[in-house]
This record gives structure tokens, C-alpha cells and sequence, in this order.
């Protein structure tokens, strides 16, 4: 078997973030991780891993697959996502996902006074989201339930952290913050030989000692193969996506002559461009015999919209 060329795991990958942030003997990271988004909001001091797998009702009999799902000492619940595909619906399926930890709070077969615990959604974005809402000179966005003329908080028991990983770019010697430290490794751990100054804290020899490659198992080496090939598919067919959406774009544009043409022929061509390279991945990871879950998982589409896309 070919050996990784990497001496740590990358952690954009499926298996590599499950394997950091979603089982038990690394839950110590996942618990420094989420303290550090929340800069003294929230202070988690320990987390059970609940199931991933949600079932919808029988209105919708949808499920809801999540990356790591977990609940702190206080029963306040957390879904943890990391999004390596642009979705243009990813807001409303970050929306959707929050009614399952909501709604599996109402006791059955009797009374409820309707007292929620708190859910909150954190969402890793590994490109830039580019939202009016956010304030694009920063990376982590907390968005809340609130008052639009007062701007305070209307409702506390579900929040939303959208942290756009593809947007920082500090280097090793800028980093200051805890969050900061952590945002460099989620972007960056594959590519490094040895251990920054900056990441000299005791967390942060926990998580090197569980992300070293050379402690795999031949099983988990192949796991781990597997998934990175996937997560550099869906990479390169997204920047090829990209790519060719700009030129259509800029084609369109020309031929128009109008500036409002170039500006929609940029944006009909990105999006086409970045549906089409998506498909392409899905089909392609299908053909390697990954299943329907993964490939979900890894492109960011609906499960359903995977196997129509691969059952034709």
C-alpha cells in the first residue's frame, strides 16, 4: 500500500475531521475547538457524542446526516458541519438541520412546558461565503434570533456560528488568538512537517499526536487514502468549475457589451460551472464504489440528489 505523503492528516477531509473532532478519546479537541468560537459565550466543559443519523417525520422522512452531533454538561446541543462544496442552499439546510435537536426535545406522552435547551449550528466553510449579512473582514460569524430595529437578541436558544475557514490567511507567525490557532490547523495541519512556535500549548500536542499518519492502521491508512482523494476531487473540479464560469462569464459579458450582462454571465457561469463540477464528483466517486452517504457527505448535496444524479 502506498504510504500518505503527508506526516499529518488533512482535517478538511471527511475522515480526518470525524476522526479528530467526532469520536471519544479526542473529545478534548472538539471541546477546545468549540470554546474557542465561542470566546467566553459559551464555555463547554464536556460533550457526549449523540447520533448523527436524524430521522424526519413522517411528513418529511427526511434525514439529516451530521458530521459530529453532541450535547455539554448542560444539554445543550451541537451540530458541528464542515462544508467543503459551495452550496447555494446551505443557510436553509444549516436552518433545516437545527429543527432535529429542537424538535427531539419534546418529551412523548406528556406534559411540556416548552423550556428549550440551547442548540447551536457551527458550520466550517472551507471557501468564502461572501454573505451582505457578514462582515467580510472577519471569519467567524455568530448570527442570532433578534430584533432588527433594537439589533438585541430576541431569542438565545438557537444560534448559529458560520466560520469561513477558506477566508483566513494568517501565517503561522501572526497567530494570537486561540481561534486563530485552530482555524491554521484546520487549514493548514496536512502541509506541515513539524509543529509552529505558535502551537506550542499542551492541546495542540494532543491533537499532532492524534493526527500523525504514522500511527494509522493499514485499515485506517486506506480509509484515510480514500477520503482524501475524494476531498482533492471535489477541489479540483470546483477550481476547474470556477475557471470556466469566469470565462463564460467574461464571454457573455463581452457580447452584451454591458456591464449588468458581464456581471450575470459571471454569475450564471459560476453557478453552472460549480453544479456541473459537483455532478462530475458525485458520478466519478459513485464509479469508485463509495456509497451514498459519503459522497453526500463529501459534495454537500442531498442524499436523494445523489442517487438521482448516480441512478440514471
Amino acid at each position: 500500500m502506498r504510504q500518505s505523503e503527508e506526516r499529518y492528516i488533512s482535517l478538511l477531509t471527511d475522515f480526518g475531521f470525524k476522526r479528530i473532532f467526532g469520536t471519544d478519546p479526542n473529545k478534548e479537541l472538539l471541546i477546545n475547538f468549540l470554546n474557542s468560537l465561542f470566546d467566553g459565550e459559551e464555555v463547554i466543559k464536556d460533550v457526549k457524542y449523540l447520533n448523527s443519523e436524524n430521522v424526519g417525520d413522517v411528513y418529511t422522512e427526511r434525514k439529516a446526516i451530521f458530521d459530529v452531533y453532541c450535547e455539554n454538561e448542560q444539554g445543550e446541543k451541537f451540530i458541528v458541519e464542515m462544508q467543503n462544496a459551495y452550496q447555494s442552499f446551505f443557510k436553509d439546510r444549516s436552518l433545516f438541520y437545527s429543527t432535529f435537536p429542537i424538535r427531539e426535545q419534546a418529551p412523548k406522552g406528556s406534559d411540556w412546558n416548552f423550556c428549550l435547551k440551547k442548540v447551536y449550528v457551527v458550520a466550517l466553510l472551507n471557501y468564502k461565503m461572501s454573505d451582505e449579512a457578514f462582515d467580510n473582514t472577519d471569519t467567524i460569524h455568530t448570527i442570532a434570533l433578534m430584533d432588527t430595529k433594537t439589533h438585541k437578541v430576541f431569542n438565545a436558544k438557537l444560534m448559529f456560528k458560520y466560520v469561513e475557514v477558506g477566508r483566513f490567511d494568517k501565517t503561522d507567525d501572526e497567530l494570537t488568538s486561540l481561534s486563530d490557532k485552530w482555524m491554521y490547523v484546520l487549514k493548514n495541519l496536512s502541509r506541515l512537517d513539524n509543529r509552529p512556535a505558535a502551537l506550542r500549548e499542551k492541546i495542540f500536542s494532543k491533537l499532532f499526536d492524534a493526527a500523525a499518519v504514522a500511527r494509522f492502521t493499514p485499515t485506517e491508512l486506506r480509509e484515510y487514502e480514500d477520503s482524501l482523494k475524494a476531498y482533492r476531487d471535489i477541489k479540483n473540479s470546483l477550481d476547474t468549475a470556477k475557471e470556466q464560469g469566469r470565462a463564460e462569464g467574461r464571454a457573455e459579458g463581452r457580447a452584451e457589451g454591458r456591464a449588468e450582462g458581464r456581471e450575470e454571465g459571471r454569475a450564471e457561469g459560476r453557478a453552472e460551472g460549480r453544479a456541473e463540477g459537483i455532478a462530475i464528483v458525485a458520478k466519478t466517486m459513485y464509479a469508485k464504489g463509495m456509497n451514498f452517504d459519503i459522497i453526500a457527505s463529501m459534495t454537500g448535496l442531498p442524499k436523494d440528489e445523489v442517487e438521482r444524479l448516480c441512478v440514471q
